[in-house]
């Protein structure tokens, strides 16, 4: 039988709240008409405001009641979709209508907003959505397109723009500062936009691996085969075995549960993953600041726990012997992977570790959000080099291919060249107009496969545009601008002719560096945080994020461009 108040009870209550209240003749006038002093009721047993808290929790009931007999409800959603007024003025048939509406508007606007920052945080911790300074140096230049574009529009997500530019879109090639701008500009004049008929993925080159239940954070290739690995929200990493093209066999995946429980436990969210040198062995690293080691048939050969905070940065040395991790607690540890132990731990930042690389197999690079940089040897107390000059959190550090310099990008705009030969930077690129992401160099010059062809440094950046520096000279190459919104991730083809890069706009690009075009595209069906090449070049991930399904996708092609007058032709070429 369910509780109910008797009119006796209630009257006590009113008369209680009209003496507490100071409404003194009312609460008269109340007790005597009521016989309140006849009443069985112990008024020392009446806590001061019943009333108030008896009216409070009636609502809370009645719009539990509403939400509870939803048959959509998400239990884990709070209560605050209906307002007192509602409650005391409708019927519950009615709060329930109110509350399924209401809902579904939440629902929606939670969509819109939830790849930027539910990912942003996984990745980094932190939200880096925040506006920044507009920057705009250099001089444009423009290039024509043709009148009938029926889909090239729509797939590289500039019909807006196009149409904003009288059909003109805009190619830069811009000036870092310096009187050699114009002898660059000459060097890779840009041209025209190629038809989305032309460089479109077709769905036979797309394979979608499925499995994830959360969004994909972050993919790696093996260095050697075909085995692709994923880390995902869902406290999982997963190893695939990617079929060839016209195999028929299916894609297979090794799943690495990172719970021992429920599954998705969201101190267990896959945020960093790494193979070593001969692709026996993947680390990951997680929210819950654990680092684990496994092997490609998925058995945990270690788990390495001292960091308190999430782990964001993950990599292992050349030699395979050490593991370096960056976390949230502020430290680096360098874990001998043989003992599993912990071999040294760093500690002088004052704030997150966001990153950490390797210069060679004993000394390495951090950055962290209190905007300084420093490049340790173990066994050294205290770093080797500091470099401060960023005015923001340095998000990214990257040696480049020889070692001998070190790139980083920040949110102060900027992206940044250092030598352990100087305390201040050589290069300081000031191009973009919002926070920079990321940074990579290209796999080219001295002590590379590609030894004969220029070193340069692309970079990523929340003004959804990637840019390609000549390192050399400190000029802006190129200016890639077709995204649309902020670009997470970038990579360089293994023989550095392309550079493929993925965005919150869901499109996967990859662009010439000899033409400074884009060659070929997809349009996913989420934001993208990751895109990787494989070693022979002729297979791309990219990870994806779309509501609670994430897509993994791997498209199986070799670029082969030909120009043919102002238009390039792209061939798609599979490996036997």
């Amino acid at each position: 039988m369910a509780a109910s108040v008797s009119s006796v009870e209630l009257n006590y209550l009113v008369f209680r709240y009209l003496q507490e209240s100071g409404f003194t003749h009312s609460a008269f006038t109340l007790g005597y008409e009521a016989s309140i002093l006849k009443s069985p009721i112990d008024g020392n047993l009446v806590p001061p405001g019943a009333l108030i808290t008896f009216v409070q929790k009636g609502l809370q009931y009645l719009e539990m009641e509403a939400n509870l007999n939803n048959s959509d409800t998400d239990m884990d959603e709070d209560f605050s979709l209906l307002q007192p007024i509602d409650i005391i003025t409708k019927d519950v048939d009615e709060l329930r209508r109110i509350v399924q509406e209401r809902r579904r508007t939440m629902r929606k606007d939670r969509d819109k907003e939830h790849d930027r920052e539910h990912v942003g945080e996984r990745k980094r911790g932190k939200d880096k959505g925040r506006q920044g300074r507009d920057n705009n140096h250099g001089k444009d230049r423009e290039v024509r397109v043709p009148d009938e574009i029926p889909k090239a529009a729509d797939a590289l997500g500039i019909k807006e723009k196009i149409a904003e530019q009288n059909n003109e879109l805009t190619v830069q090639s811009e000036d870092n500062g310096g009187s050699a701008a114009a002898a660059t500009a000459d060097e890779h004049e840009p041209m025209d936009i190629t038809p989305a008929a032309n460089i479109e993925f077709s769905p036979s080159d797309v394979t979608i691996l499925e499995g994830h239940t959360s969004e994909v954070c972050a993919c790696a290739w093996s260095p050697v085969g075909s085995l692709l690995a994923s880390g995902s929200g869902d406290s999982t990493a997963r190893i695939w075995s990617v079929a060839e093209k016209g195999s028929s066999g299916p894609t297979n995946a090794v799943v690495l549960n990172h719970y021992k429980g429920r599954t998705n436990e969201k101190s267990k969210d896959v945020t960093t993953l790494d193979w070593n040198g001969d692709g026996t062995l993947l680390a990951t690293g997680s929210y819950d600041g654990q680092a684990r080691i496994w092997n490609t048939n998925g058995e945990l050969k270690a788990t390495l726990s001292k960091h308190k905070q999430p782990i964001f940065s993950l990599k292992w040395n050349n030699k395979g012997d050490y593991l370096l991790t960056g976390s949230c607690d502020k430290t680096a540890i360098v874990w001998d992977v043989k003992t599993e132990e912990c071999k040294q731990q760093f500690d002088l930042h004052t704030g997150p570790t966001l990153d950490v690389d390797w210069r060679n197999n004993s000394s390495f690079a951090t950055s962290s959000t209190d905007k300084l940089i420093y490049v340790w040897k173990i066994g050294d107390l205290i770093p080797i080099k500091t470099f401060a000059g960023h005015k923001g959190e340095v998000n990214c550090v990257k040696w480049d291919p020889s070692g001998s310099l070190l790139a980083s990008c920040s949110d102060d705009v900027t992206a940044k060249i250092w030598s352990l030969k100087q305390d201040t930077f050589i290069h300081d690129f000031k191009e973009h107009s919002k926070e920079i992401y990321t940074i990579r160099w290209s796999p080219t010059g001295p002590g590379t496969d590609n030894p004969n062809q220029p070193l340069v440094l692309a970079s990523a950046s929340f003004d959804s545009t990637v840019k390609i520096w000549d390192v050399e000279l400190g000029k802006l190459l190129y200016n890639f601008n077709a995204h649309r919104e902020p670009v997470y991730s970038i990579a360089f083809s293994p023989t550095g002719e392309y550079l493929a890069s993925g965005s919150l706009d869901q499109f996967l690009h990859i662009w010439s560096l000899k033409e400074g075009k884009i060659v070929k595209t997809y349009p996913g069906n989420g934001s993208i945080f990751e895109v990787c090449w494989n070693k022979d070049g002729d297979k791309i991930a990219g990870c994806f994020a779309n509501n609670t399904v994430s897509e993994l996708c791997v498209t199986s092609t070799r670029l082969i461009s030909e120009i043919d007058s102002d238009m390039v032709s792209c061939v798609t070429k599979h490996w036997q």
